[in-house]
């Protein structure tokens, strides 16, 4: 895929290839809208590219493509750097090491 894809061309390629796998799979719509819990509307327009990601997600599931996701778009790791960077300066307690007890009497 090119840099100069739109969102939604890319979105329609993607619904494109919702469509070759529930045809490999010998699905029609309803057969996979039932099995997705979703109306066949749902998969028709997923299938056009249309479709929100809580349902792009069942129609995975429903195909057994679930594994598909973390190719699709694998687990970000944080840089030790950026980690630092997002929990930002965290206040610390002084330690109290060095202070004279009340006890002891403090001269003033």
């Amino acid at each position: 895929m090119s840099n100069q894809v739109t969102p939604s061309a890319l979105a329609a390629t993607l619904g494109l290839r919702l469509k070759r796998a529930r045809l490999n799979r010998d699905f029609t719509q309803d057969e996979l809208a039932q099995k997705a819990g979703l109306a066949r509307k749902t998969v028709a327009g997923a299938e056009r590219g249309k479709v929100q990601l809580e349902n792009f997600v069942a129609i995975l599931l429903a195909l057994g493509l679930s594994d598909q996701l973390d190719l699709f778009l694998p687990e970000q790791t944080v840089s030790p750097r950026a980690l630092a960077k997002l929990q930002g300066k965290q206040r610390q307690r002084a330690s109290g090491k060095g202070r004279r007890s009340r006890a002891g009497g403090a001269t003033w």
